[in-house]
């Protein structure tokens, strides 16, 4: 096996952790980022701007933590459901489930003799969670962790969220927009590069598609600012 192929088995939980924090540090750049470069858009007033990026920023990193508990919660409960539902199946009819396990083995490859004794000795050893991998792909002792992809995506947001948030904060006021995104560009180029280098995708394409959603979602933003600054001005 090479060392390069994740078929280890922690490779489900770790690309959730992944997904989750990947997804809160891209929203944390792009959400900050806009809502400060609207603001600044409307006022020059360096507090409001503050305010409105700090109120952001803890709003979106608690709502992407609750979102993301929510959502590995439910995934977590329908897991939990299906594999209970596998071990009456176990003790009510035994012999059955070892039949469909055999057919499943068949189904992939193997000859009658050969899945029959696979799943006769994959019972023998653990029946649930020879059941939950063939028919369910589930695997009971490595369910989603929502704690964990919660706080993931909290870490991450904030993380995502400080640089945009400090540019902003720390730069002359003619400068503020354009070093805020030029940061934000620069951080969602790295964490499209990140991403897809961890999972093996293409990554030019994650840095490309990255920056392009960051580069609308400021232009719309600083466009919608700067028109109700001048409608209230």
């Amino acid at each position: 096996m090479a060392h390069h192929e994740p078929h280890d088995e922690v490779t489900g939980d770790r690309m959730n952790w992944l997904r989750a924090g990947v997804l809160g540090a891209n929203d944390g750049i792009v959400s900050t980022a806009s809502l400060v470069v609207g603001v600044a858009g409307a006022t020059t007033d360096r507090t409001q701007i503050l305010v409105a990026g700090l109120a952001g920023l803890f709003a979106g990193a608690m709502s992407m933590a609750s979102g993301e508990y929510v959502s590995v919660s439910s995934q977590r409960d329908a897991e939990r459901a299906l594999l209970a539902r596998e071990r009456r199946e176990l003790a009510d009819a035994p012999e059955e489930e070892l039949e469909e396990l055999k057919e499943i083995y068949e189904d992939k490859g193997l000859d009658e003799a050969t899945a029959g004794e696979v799943a006769r000795q994959l019972t023998e050893h653990d029946a649930l969670a020879a059941h939950a991998e063939a028919e369910l792909h589930i695997d009971p002792d490595g369910l989603t962790d929502p704690w964990g992809a919660a706080v993931a995506s909290f870490l991450s947001f904030t993380a995502g969220a400080l640089l945009p948030l400090a540019a902003i904060a720390f730069t002359p006021t003619g400068l503020r927009v354009p070093v805020t995104v030029a940061a934000a560009i620069l951080t969602l180029a790295l964490t499209g590069f990140v991403s897809a280098k961890l999972s093996g995708a293409n990554r030019r394409r994650a840095m490309i598609r990255n920056v392009a959603g960051g580069l609308v979602a400021m232009g719309v933003t600083y466009a919608i600012g700067s028109l109700v600054g001048q409608s209230i001005g």
